[in-house]
Protein backbone atom coordinates (compact mmCIF):
# COMPACT_ATOMS: atom_id res chain seq x y z
CA UNK A 1 0.00 0.00 0.00
CA UNK A 2 1.27 3.44 -0.91
CA UNK A 3 2.35 5.84 1.79
CA UNK A 4 -0.23 8.50 2.74
CA UNK A 5 0.91 11.90 3.97
CA UNK A 6 -2.14 13.40 5.71
CA UNK A 7 -2.07 17.20 5.92
CA UNK A 8 1.01 17.38 3.68
CA UNK A 9 -0.62 20.10 1.60
CA UNK A 10 -3.50 22.55 1.60
CA UNK A 11 -6.40 23.29 -0.70
CA UNK A 12 -7.95 26.69 0.06
CA UNK A 13 -6.52 26.45 3.56
CA UNK A 14 -7.87 22.95 4.24
CA UNK A 15 -5.48 20.02 4.79
CA UNK A 16 -5.37 17.33 2.11
CA UNK A 17 -3.60 13.99 1.87
CA UNK A 18 -0.87 13.25 -0.65
CA UNK A 19 -0.20 9.65 -1.63
CA UNK A 20 3.38 8.56 -2.16
CA UNK A 21 6.76 9.50 -0.73
CA UNK A 22 8.03 13.02 -0.20
CA UNK A 23 10.98 13.15 -2.58
CA UNK A 24 14.05 15.23 -1.77
CA UNK A 25 17.11 16.51 -3.63
CA UNK A 26 19.64 13.70 -3.92
CA UNK A 27 16.98 11.00 -4.34
CA UNK A 28 17.03 8.88 -7.48
CA UNK A 29 14.11 9.93 -9.69
CA UNK A 30 11.44 7.22 -9.74
CA UNK A 31 10.52 5.79 -13.12
CA UNK A 32 7.05 6.47 -14.48
CA UNK A 33 4.77 5.66 -17.38
CA UNK A 34 2.74 8.59 -18.71
CA UNK A 35 0.56 9.01 -21.76
CA UNK A 36 1.75 11.41 -24.44
CA UNK A 37 -1.35 10.51 -26.46
CA UNK A 38 -4.04 7.91 -26.01
CA UNK A 39 -1.81 5.17 -27.45
CA UNK A 40 1.72 6.53 -26.91
CA UNK A 41 3.36 6.22 -23.51
CA UNK A 42 6.70 7.51 -22.29
CA UNK A 43 8.87 6.78 -19.29
CA UNK A 44 11.81 8.44 -17.58
CA UNK A 45 14.27 6.62 -19.89
CA UNK A 46 12.74 8.38 -22.91
CA UNK A 47 14.38 11.56 -21.62
CA UNK A 48 17.76 9.96 -20.81
CA UNK A 49 20.74 12.30 -20.91
CA UNK A 50 18.56 15.41 -20.57
CA UNK A 51 17.98 17.74 -17.67
CA UNK A 52 14.29 17.40 -16.87
CA UNK A 53 12.11 20.12 -15.40
CA UNK A 54 8.83 18.44 -14.44
CA UNK A 55 5.98 20.83 -13.76
CA UNK A 56 3.02 19.08 -12.13
CA UNK A 57 -0.41 20.71 -12.27
CA UNK A 58 -3.82 19.50 -11.00
CA UNK A 59 -5.71 20.47 -14.18
CA UNK A 60 -4.65 22.48 -17.20
CA UNK A 61 -8.11 24.08 -17.29
CA UNK A 62 -7.59 26.17 -14.14
CA UNK A 63 -6.03 29.62 -13.89
CA UNK A 64 -2.84 28.88 -11.95
CA UNK A 65 -2.17 25.66 -13.91
CA UNK A 66 -2.67 27.57 -17.17
CA UNK A 67 -0.28 30.32 -16.06
CA UNK A 68 2.30 27.83 -14.74
CA UNK A 69 2.36 25.89 -18.00
CA UNK A 70 2.56 29.05 -20.12
CA UNK A 71 5.45 30.38 -18.00
CA UNK A 72 7.49 27.18 -18.27
CA UNK A 73 6.73 27.05 -22.01
CA UNK A 74 8.22 30.54 -22.41
CA UNK A 75 11.26 29.61 -20.32
CA UNK A 76 11.80 26.34 -22.23
CA UNK A 77 12.77 28.33 -25.30
CA UNK A 78 15.64 29.93 -23.35
CA UNK A 79 17.01 26.74 -21.79
CA UNK A 80 18.38 25.00 -24.89
CA UNK A 81 18.52 21.40 -26.14
CA UNK A 82 19.98 19.86 -22.97
CA UNK A 83 16.73 20.56 -21.11
CA UNK A 84 13.27 19.09 -21.58
CA UNK A 85 10.28 20.65 -19.83
CA UNK A 86 7.49 18.23 -19.01
CA UNK A 87 4.05 19.17 -17.71
CA UNK A 88 2.17 16.39 -15.95
CA UNK A 89 -1.53 16.37 -15.07
CA UNK A 90 -4.35 13.84 -14.96
CA UNK A 91 -6.14 15.64 -17.79
CA UNK A 92 -6.84 13.37 -20.75
CA UNK A 93 -4.30 13.64 -23.58
CA UNK A 94 -7.09 15.02 -25.83
CA UNK A 95 -7.75 17.88 -23.41
CA UNK A 96 -4.03 18.61 -23.07
CA UNK A 97 -3.60 18.74 -26.87
CA UNK A 98 -6.64 20.96 -27.29
CA UNK A 99 -5.42 23.34 -24.58
CA UNK A 100 -1.90 23.51 -26.08
CA UNK A 101 -3.33 24.34 -29.51
CA UNK A 102 -5.55 27.09 -28.10
CA UNK A 103 -2.77 28.50 -25.89
CA UNK A 104 0.01 28.28 -28.48
CA UNK A 105 2.09 26.12 -26.11
CA UNK A 106 4.59 24.18 -28.20
CA UNK A 107 7.81 23.75 -26.20
CA UNK A 108 6.49 21.88 -23.18
CA UNK A 109 5.89 18.13 -23.48
CA UNK A 110 2.41 17.47 -22.08
CA UNK A 111 1.99 14.13 -20.32
CA UNK A 112 -1.08 12.57 -18.76
CA UNK A 113 -1.20 10.56 -15.53
CA UNK A 114 -4.87 9.67 -16.05
CA UNK A 115 -4.51 5.94 -16.63
CA UNK A 116 -3.23 4.66 -13.28
CA UNK A 117 -1.75 7.64 -11.43
CA UNK A 118 1.62 5.87 -11.26
CA UNK A 119 3.50 9.16 -11.58
CA UNK A 120 1.44 10.73 -8.80
CA UNK A 121 2.07 7.79 -6.48
CA UNK A 122 5.80 7.55 -7.31
CA UNK A 123 6.44 11.30 -6.92
CA UNK A 124 4.18 11.79 -3.88
CA UNK A 125 1.74 14.15 -5.60
CA UNK A 126 -1.47 12.11 -5.93
CA UNK A 127 -4.23 13.86 -3.98
CA UNK A 128 -6.28 11.24 -2.15
CA UNK A 129 -9.37 13.45 -1.88
CA UNK A 130 -9.51 14.51 -5.56
CA UNK A 131 -7.60 11.87 -7.58
CA UNK A 132 -5.62 14.73 -9.14
CA UNK A 133 -1.87 15.34 -9.09
CA UNK A 134 -0.77 18.09 -6.71
CA UNK A 135 1.12 21.20 -7.82
CA UNK A 136 4.86 20.54 -7.65
CA UNK A 137 8.09 21.10 -9.56
CA UNK A 138 10.99 18.66 -9.87
CA UNK A 139 14.36 19.26 -11.51
CA UNK A 140 16.17 16.06 -12.41
CA UNK A 141 19.71 15.96 -13.78
CA UNK A 142 20.92 13.98 -16.77
CA UNK A 143 21.76 11.03 -14.49
CA UNK A 144 18.19 10.93 -13.11
CA UNK A 145 19.06 12.35 -9.69
CA UNK A 146 16.60 14.85 -8.26
CA UNK A 147 18.30 18.21 -7.77
CA UNK A 148 15.32 20.42 -6.85
CA UNK A 149 11.88 19.75 -5.41
CA UNK A 150 9.00 22.05 -4.56
CA UNK A 151 5.69 20.73 -3.29
CA UNK A 152 3.74 24.00 -3.27
CA UNK A 153 2.22 24.27 0.22
CA UNK A 154 -1.14 25.72 -0.92
CA UNK A 155 -2.51 24.11 -4.08
CA UNK A 156 -3.98 27.37 -5.38
CA UNK A 157 -0.62 29.21 -5.30
CA UNK A 158 2.12 29.44 -7.93
CA UNK A 159 5.40 27.58 -7.58
CA UNK A 160 8.66 29.45 -7.14
CA UNK A 161 9.51 29.76 -10.84
CA UNK A 162 12.81 31.56 -10.24
CA UNK A 163 14.14 28.90 -7.85
CA UNK A 164 13.20 26.05 -10.21
CA UNK A 165 14.79 27.79 -13.19
CA UNK A 166 17.92 28.61 -11.17
CA UNK A 167 18.21 24.90 -10.32
CA UNK A 168 18.05 24.04 -14.03
CA UNK A 169 20.64 26.68 -14.94
CA UNK A 170 23.04 25.35 -12.29
CA UNK A 171 23.06 22.05 -14.16
CA UNK A 172 23.83 23.59 -17.57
Amino acid sequence: MAQERAGAALFKGNPITLIGPELKPGDKAPDFTLNKSLLETVSLKDFAGKIKLISVVPSIDTGVCDAQTRRFNEEAAKLGDKVVVLTVSVDLPFAQARWCGAAGVDRVVMLSDYRDNNFGKAYGVLIKEFALDYRAVFVIDENDTIRYVEYVREMTEHPNYDAALAAVRELL
